[in-house]
């Protein structure tokens, strides 16, 4: 079965994000919900749940055209016309009368082998088919979505001995390969596997904070600094989530969990957040949480409240020097610290991973369900498994039992959680034997490639990996897989190596960011020494490194998730074809720190723009349409903004499951490499002086309105005398060394102005661009 169409029931925050996520796949999807009281339009809430998405930040939508896809409805006039789509999604409040009284009314209008799921977190499958026939339970099952929906990868399946195992593949493989997500099996107990251990996880930590006297700025940055957790921490998350979440959570949980359960033993809500719910303090949705924006100072002064008083006072950066050097000397040594935070860190993450080890049996058939589920649910960079083996599994049950804490049974043997063996990666079951980890079909990871053999190249910064099937992949891996002149001596080696072994080149890695651009650490050392002769070797070997990877002899495919900016867009830019994950932050921001794409981002941007078949005739609006978009530093919000963007050509394909992103660069770079030629050069006719002194004059009329800074002038100045070809014609059509030599000109002549030298120097210092 192919799931084509949609219908989403109950138009409340998740269920609207879930019909837009769905939409974001390409699939047409119904969004119904009641009809108000003395409503005019008796589809209202569906409707202005839909143009409150195309508002919302972050956007539920990848873009915003995705919307026209969604048809709203309300259950009492429209529920008939769900008789021709494919999947419902209940997501109605958590009420398990008013959830079966609708699935009673599904059960009689949609076609027999239409799945009928629902997004509760907290209900059990059980209760919700009881009573129900036959005929439901074998279409039903739980499908619970983190929100948003969007970006968070995990989605939870729960279904039932009765739920049919071909509905719940087509509902699993839809949710892989069209929206994107892990989809991860879990048994049906209280919170399934994510917000079993989150929940447990979050409440800890606040009791923990206030018992050692920590202020939430300690605690956040203890649990998130060290482990890989996003620095929202505990507070930061509870802020977003909305405390007045926690009582229901709490009650549903422990009405749910039998005595014997852990989680009893966190006791109730702290007076503090009950007097804070009832005064409205609930987080970013209320007048603020534990942190708030003081109105009083315009929303612009952050403060957090005092865990012992009540009272809110100007956020301190905590001081975590001691911890940091701690971590240095790795894990064990840092949970070992006698520092609060490293005490609040060591209580928290102890209970909250031998909670999931005593739970895992119960909630999962295997650990790698629950890793991926808090990676995935929860962004931790590693999951509860995945940490043990990163502290040590024998050094966690010693230090457990020299403090008379339980040593959950799965951990017992002090043997680690994963291990590599004859290449491939094991994890150990339940009953203590280990066994191989196998991938679904169409999933390829460069983690496991690496397991297989060595480098084929390496350096500091990168290395050259062989991925099997005849194709080596370029992998960045320096901090935030910036580009410096380690991967630009690394590219270079690989074009020989890859000429001389394999079939085509794929640049990939598994960092958050393909790239966040050039190093600007080796920059502002030329710039110190007025070097400018060394700035100039910098952008030739840049501009030489990239031309040679678009010469190459083989087909070049890049496979980039996340960000990918400035020198990072450049290389991009100089591939045969990017294969890129939904989630593509990409753009040429130099003009935020003063200069101009000079690695050859303006050539090959500009050249999109000249050959685009349907694009404004005559030799000025490719150039005005390029000027505009580097002008701004616009970096695209999605995949298919960075394809309207013209970053993607229309042949580049879009991978939805970053899983599944190295299998499909593979297979676009082997397509390539049928027949290969490498493109030939191209010509730029460019207008030269008339484009220039109109795009300068546009820039002028924005700096008299204020939108155009004084060193805009300056740097906008230089990135249009090199777009509209310097002092040439459109007689005389420009080379691409000749383009190039107008970036590295103008890229030399912007790092000497001292308005440049700023903007550099306060985006390494704070990591914002300065409006000077």
């Amino acid at each position: 079965m192919n799931i084509q169409q949609v219908a989403v029931i109950g138009a409340g925050v998740m269920g609207a994000s879930i019909a837009a996520h769905i939409a974001n796949a390409g699939c047409k999807v119904m969004l119904l919900d009641i009809v108000p009281e003395n409503a005019g339009d008796r589809s209202v809430i569906a409707k202005t749940a839909i143009e409150k998405l195309l508002k919302a930040d972050p956007a539920p939508f990848m873009h915003k055209d995705n919307a026209r896809l969604i048809t709203p409805g309300n259950i009492e006039d429209d529920l008939a016309k769900l008789s021709d789509v494919d999947w419902v999604i209940e997501a109605v409040i958590e009420h398990p009368g008013i959830k079966k009284s609708l699935y009673q009314k599904l059960d009689s209008i949609c076609r027999p082998d239409c799945i009928i799921s629902s997004n509760t977190s907290t209900l059990p499958l059980r209760l919700l088919v009881k009573d129900l026939p036959e005929s439901f339970r074998q279409r039903f099952l739980i499908s619970h979505f983190f929100n948003p929906p969007r970006y968070m990868r995990l989605l939870e399946l729960v279904s039932s001995k009765d739920t049919r195992p071909d509905l719940l593949t087509a509902v699993s493989r839809f949710a892989d390969q069209s929206l994107g997500k892990n989809c991860v099996t879990c048994h049906d107990t209280p919170g399934f596997i994510g917000n079993r251990i989150g929940i447990y996880w979050t409440l800890c930590g606040l009791h923990e904070a206030i018992a050692l006297g920590l202020t939430v700025e300690q605690a956040d940055a203890a649990i998130s600094l060290p482990f890989g957790i996003p620095k929202t921490g505990i507070f930061g998350l509870l802020d977003l989530v909305g405390l007045d979440l926690i009582p229901h959570i709490l009650t549903s949980m422990t009405q749910a969990l039998p005595q014997s359960d852990a989680f009893h033993q966190l006791g109730s809500l702290p007076p503090l957040v009950q007097k804070m719910i009832a005064d409205g303090y609930t987080g970013r949705k209320g007048k603020g949480g534990f942190y708030r924006l003081n109105k009083q100072h315009g929303g612009k002064v952050k403060e957090s409240i005092d865990l012992r008083t009540g009272e809110y006072a100007p956020s301190v950066r905590p001081d975590l020097s001691a911890l940091v050097e701690a971590q240095k000397q790795g894990f064990q040594t840092l949970l070992s610290h006698a520092d609060p935070a490293a005490v609040f860190a060591w209580r928290v993450m102890s209970k909250t991973l031998s909670y999931a080890a005593s739970l895992a049996p119960e909630i999962s058939d295997d650990i790698t369900a629950i890793d991926a589920a808090m990676r995935d649910g929860y962004n931790w960079k590693f999951g509860p498994f995945e940490l043990l083996d990163q502290i040590g599994a024998g050094w966690f049950v010693d230090k457990l039992q020299a403090e008379s804490l339980p040593v959950p049974a799965l951990l017992a043997s002090k043997q680690p959680l994963y291990k590599a063996e004859a290449g491939k990666l094991h994890c150990s079951g339940f009953d203590g034997t280990y066994r191989p980890i196998t991938r679904a079909a169409g999933v390829e990871l460069l983690s496991d490639v690496k397991l297989r053999g060595a480098p084929v190249l390496q350096n500091r910064s990168a290395s050259l990996w062989d991925a099997g099937n005849g194709v080596a992949c370029l992998e960045f891996h320096s901090k935030m897989n910036t580009l410096d002149m380690e991967i630009m001596e690394l590219i270079r080696q690989s074009i020989d190596k890859v000429q001389g072994g394999f079939k085509a080149l794929v640049i990939h890695n598994e960092g958050e960011n393909f790239s966040a651009g050039a190093n600007l650490g080796l920059l502002m050392h030329a710039i110190a020494h007025q070097d400018w002769a060394g700035v100039a070797q910098l952008i030739t070997t840049g501009q030489q490194t990239y031309q040679a990877l678009k010469y190459a002899p083989f087909p070049v495919v890049a496979a980039p998730s996340g960000l990918a900016l400035g020198g990072g867009c450049e290389i991009l830019l100089h591939c045969d074809a990017i294969q890129a994950h939904a989630e593509l932050y990409m753009g040429l921001v130099e003009v935020g720190v003063g200069l101009i794409p000079g690695w050859g981002g303006c050539k090959e941007y500009l050249r999109r723009w000249l050959t685009l078949p349907k694009r404004p005739g005559g030799p000025i609006p490719p150039v005005v349409k390029a000027f505009q978009t580097i002008s701004l530093a616009t970096v695209s919000k999605s995949a298919v903004e960075a394809k309207e963007l013209l970053y993607l050509g229309r042949n580049d394909g879009i991978t939805m499951n970053k899983l599944r992103l190295l299998s499909d660069a593979k297979a676009k770079a082997l397509a390539l490499a049928e027949n290969y030629a490498a493109p030939q050069p191209a010509v730029y006719p460019l207008p030269g002086k008339t484009a220039r002194v109109m795009l300068n004059m546009g820039v002028k009329a924005y700096h008299v309105l204020g939108k155009a800074t004084d060193y805009d002038l300056v740097v906008l100045g230089q990135l249009a005398r090199v777009l509209s070809g310097g002092d040439t014609d459109i007689t005389q059509p420009l080379t691409e060394e000749a383009v190039l030599a107008l970036e590295c000109e103008a890229f030399v002549e912007l790092v000497k102005q001292p308005g440049t030298l700023a903007r550099l120097d306060h985006m390494l210092k704070t990591g914002k661009p300065l409006r000077n």
